[in-house]
């Protein structure tokens, strides 16, 4: 079993996110992570080092105040142990860029100030809009996620949310009407969600297997996917909506195509 340190002297968010989004882009299923947060003193930095060092780990550490930081290095060298630096050089950098100092205060990023209230409260609205709970919200939204089943409006709804944005979605029907206030928003407002339907069929297929149903229910067949994406463009085109194709795409990927235009 391998052995990732992530230290910090506030949680340790920053740095465990960091990591895991590297120990995704191996076969790391040996790979177990050690989280010390709250660091105040070098002796618990010498102590962090020297257990990195008997097990041939290695260590990523955020940590803001300066002499914990040079002394994580300095102790890294000493037993030579891996020591990333994460925060270190972004500071420098600004430092260097910017000729400003920082703050040197740990945790700020988890204080709860006006920015934290608001994605709370985006999360919240968002939550109470999905999947065309409560059409007349959407004039409150930042923007209207359309589409058909399961082409990721919730979760992409979700994510949107935790950066602030209220965000509103609408499961599209052929047989059901639209509601007028679509009509009614500004264009830039209305995201259209499509997929490949080949792949939005496999996905439904999976869905029917979860909960139990059919295997051979008209909502996954070839024939009925098509309708429903056939229907979904003709709107899209009506509204004169931006149009994501959402086919094997993370959502974060997503999210990031839809604020690049914001």
């Amino acid at each position: 079993m391998h052995t990732i340190f992530v230290c910090s002297d506030a949680v340790g968010e920053t740095a465990n996110t960091v990591v895991q989004a590297t120990i995704r882009q191996f076969n790391a299923s040996q790979v177990q992570v050690k989280r010390y947060g709250l660091i105040r003193t070098e002796d618990e930095v010498r102590s962090i080092v020297e257990e990195a060092f008997r097990v041939n780990g290695f260590i990523a550490y955020t940590l803001v105040l300066p002499e914990l930081r040079e002394m994580m290095r300095q102790e890294a060298i000493r037993v030579n142990v891996n020591a990333i630096d994460i925060m270190g050089p972004m500071m420098q950098a600004f430092i260097d860029t910017f000729k400003d100092s920082p703050k040197r205060k740990v945790g700020l990023l988890y204080q709860l100030d006006e920015e934290y209230y608001q994605r709370v409260e985006a999360v919240e609205f968002t939550v109470n809009s999905d999947d065309g709970k409560d059409p007349s919200a959407m004039k409150q939204a930042h923007m209207v996620l359309i589409g058909p089943s399961r082409t990721s409006k919730t979760p992409l709804s979700i994510y949107l949310a935790h950066k602030g944005y209220k965000v509103a979605n609408y499961p599209l029907v052929p047989e059901v009407k639209p509601p007028s206030i679509l009509y009614e928003l500004d264009p830039k407002k209305l995201i259209g969600l499509t997929m490949n339907p080949d792949y939005l069929v496999r996905i439904r297929t999976e869905r029917l297997k979860a909960v139990g149903l059919p295997f051979g229910a008209k909502y996954a067949t070839d024939e009925r996917v098509e309708e429903e994406l056939a229907f979904a463009m003709k709107l899209y085109q009506e509204l004169g909506c931006s149009i994501i194709d959402v086919s094997g795409k993370a959502i974060e990927e997503t999210a990031g195509l839809i604020l690049a235009d914001r």
